[in-house]
């Protein structure tokens, strides 16, 4: 699992409503799932992901996430979107 995609990435996208909305629109180029955020949540992401042909990465917490993302809380999901 290789956080600094998100630490280095030039414009994410932080939250489940921020990110299903790069995932539509075809920008995002990865997106990171939190395995502890709420299974009802990522699912529809997971699904998303797979019909648009993202590549998703699994990340061990949301607390993870959100400091790799720079935010002080955790985060169930992050896109990294295309430049």
């Amino acid at each position: 699992m290789d956080l600094n995609k998100v630490k280095q990435a030039a414009k994410l996208a932080i939250g489940t409503k921020q990110a299903t909305k790069t995932v539509e629109q075809g920008i995002a180029a990865e997106v990171f799932v939190a395995k502890d955020a709420d299974p009802r949540i990522t699912i529809k992401m997971i699904n998303l992901c797979k019909k648009m042909e993202v590549k998703l990465t699994y990340v061990e917490s949301m607390n993870m996430l959100g400091k790799a993302c720079g935010i002080e809380v955790g985060a169930a999901m992050a896109a990294v979107i295309n430049e």
